[in-house]
């Protein structure tokens, strides 16, 4: 009876808060990896395929969901049933829609929170970046700091990652949008890095800014869709990986000006029928890259672990896959991966993104209709 009472009030709870909800739940016992011993919790469920975590000092967490809504996620895991009001309309089409959210490196000091997603303009649509300041359920404040050019519209490839380096630089990740040749391109913003101010301006060392007929913003050539993208935390320098056609997913050392490739030069094949694109594997002045996936993956997310809570995992990259459902582990010497360890087949879902939390855990989020937030830790003796 005692059972069926508590039962009772979490159903009415659920019911007056008008927001789905999961209580906190082990998905399986302890999964056994190479190092640690691990449990999987979903801490929350009923997220519209979410694509984006942050992490606010108070002990809140901001989600994105591809539909246009940024989410506020308590310390208790409940998820508020009323969206962040005040953003800019974000186009849904195809994998378009609200991309990552971060906070500025010193967000105690100004408040700012910046966001990707996809804009209308003239010609269609295209992967944007604002910014603003969040004010109760209210973003306030609200500056577009970039918009790429041109805009087409289709529904591909928009990459939507944002990385702070060091120096407070920004960088924004964008993909091709489904028209390869755009990536070798240096008057178009497309399959690039872009390399900004945290107000939005130029800074005047990129790489193509004083070059004849380019787009000052641009800090790479030659990537076709990058959707993980961190920061070194020695180095300092930026990682990605980003999707190959079929086969050829990469990672990548993000560095200025240089040309990674796509589509001259890719491991990967054209869907469907095996040929190759472009000139091969490898040409003279591209880049190759630290590690390749074939067949792909399909990734997203990405983190370095750090913290206590996995010591056996110190340094290690964590990369989310969609197409494979999995968490993959990369054990690292420099930049060369030495090992690669594949956790949480089908236990998971479509991992969309990967963030250390402060707590020196992982979180996870996964994507789908019904998509979740999960925690990852250690299993404790």
């Amino acid at each position: 009876m005692k059972v069926l009472v508590i039962r009772s009030l979490q159903i009415l709870l659920l019911t007056l808060s008008g927001c789905a909800f999961t209580w906190a739940q082990e998905i399986s016992g302890v999964i056994h990896s190479e190092k640690h011993g691990l449990r999987l919790t979903t801490l929350l469920s009923g997220l519209e395929n979410p694509w984006s975590l942050a992490f606010l000092p108070d002990g809140r967490m901001l989600v994105t969901e591809r539909a246009g809504r940024m989410r506020l996620v308590g310390k208790d895991f409940r998820l508020d049933p009323k969206p962040i009001e005040g953003l800019p309309e974000s186009i849904e089409r195809g994998q378009g829609g609200l991309f990552d959210v971060v906070l500025h490196p010193q967000y105690a000091q100004n408040g700012w929170i910046y966001w990707a997603y996809n804009a209308a303009g003239p010609g269609g649509w295209g992967t944007a970046l604002a910014r603003g300041k969040l004010q109760g359920q209210r973003m306030t404040e609200v500056q577009l700091l970039f918009s790429m050019q041109p805009k087409t519209r289709s529904g591909q490839h928009f990459g939507g990652r944002i990385v702070f380096d060091k120096a407070g630089m920004l960088y924004l990740t964008l993909g091709d949008r489904g028209d390869k040749d755009r990536a070798q391109k240096i008057d178009d913003h497309a399959g690039s890095v872009i390399r900004l101010h945290d107000d939005g301006r130029v800074p005047a060392d990129n790489p193509f800014n004083k070059r004849a007929g380019a787009l000052p913003e641009k800090w790479t050539l030659g990537n076709r869709n990058m959707q993980g993208a961190v920061l070194h935390p020695q180095t300092g320098e930026l990682w990605t990986h980003e999707h190959g056609p079929q086969g050829g997913d990469e990672i990548n050392v993000m560095r200025s000006g240089l040309n990674y490739g796509w589509p001259v030069v890719t491991y990967g094949v054209n869907y469907g029928l095996g040929t190759r694109i472009g000139e091969g594997q490898s040409k003279p002045g591209m880049v190759q890259p630290l590690h390749v996936w074939v067949p792909s993956i399909a990734p997203s997310g990405m983190a370095f672990v750090s913290g206590s809570q996995f010591p056996q995992w110190q340094g290690d990259l964590l990369v989310g896959a969609l197409r494979g459902q999995m968490l993959v582990r990369l054990v690292l010497n420099g930049e060369k991966v030495i090992r690669e360890e594949r956790l949480l087949q089908g236990r998971a879902g479509r991992i969309r993104d990967i963030r250390m939390g402060p707590d020196g855990l992982v979180y996870l989020l996964s994507d789908s209709a019904d998509g979740a937030l999960m925690r990852l830790e250690p299993a404790r003796p």
